[in-house]
């Protein structure tokens, strides 16, 4: 068996409910159904959630990738449902900075001749401090939180020389030295 797919998974307070291959869950944040593929079953036992092949199915190597993945995204929803993810961006540089147009709308300023306008989905929510340097996200989709913060990082990647950009608060960026006389 896989090493992350064999770990059961801890429900606390969320509502589980499993029907056929589909997993129902209801938390405080969000609820769902998530639907497993034919080779992989869900058995749930007090406080915890675990998958496991399907009558039949021979333990082989790509079983145990299935087996693993769709257990950390299982995993990851209803941690998730329970409790909100969390990004924080960090804004380097003179002069840059994120200010708030609306309820899903950031306009950044990047150094650019324009400024830039970007639109969050529905789900995720922000919160910028009053410098306007730190950018805090939060959503109950770990997927969809990441890949909005890894637009958003694109926009102005942080850069070696002066360490200006947007980078994650937790990231570190090798600085390089610049020309020697």
């Amino acid at each position: 068996m896989s090493k992350v797919g064999r770990k059961p998974i801890d429900i606390g307070s969320v509502q589980v409910e499993v029907k056929d291959n589909a997993v129902h869950y209801k938390g405080s944040n969000a609820s769902g159904v998530y639907e497993l593929p034919a080779l992989l079953k869900a058995e749930v036992a007090d406080k915890s959630l675990a998958l496991v092949l399907a009558d039949g199915d021979m333990v082989n190597k790509d079983n145990k990738m299935v087996l693993g993945l769709h257990r950390a995204r299982l995993a990851n929803a209803i941690q998730g449902a329970h409790k909100k993810f969390e990004k924080v961006l960090k804004i380097n540089g003179l002069g840059f900075k994120v200010v708030k147009k609306s309820d899903k709308e950031l306009h950044f300023s990047l150094g650019f001749s324009h400024k830039i306008d970007h639109t969050l989905p529905a789900g995720i929510d922000f919160e910028i401090d009053k410098t306007g340097q730190l950018l805090t996200m939060r959503s109950a989709d770990k997927e969809k939180l990441g890949l909005e913060c890894s637009k958003i990082r694109f926009l102005r990647e942080p850069e070696p020389y002066k360490g200006t950009g947007i980078q994650y608060l937790n990231e570190t960026i090798l600085r390089k030295v610049g020309k020697a006389k």
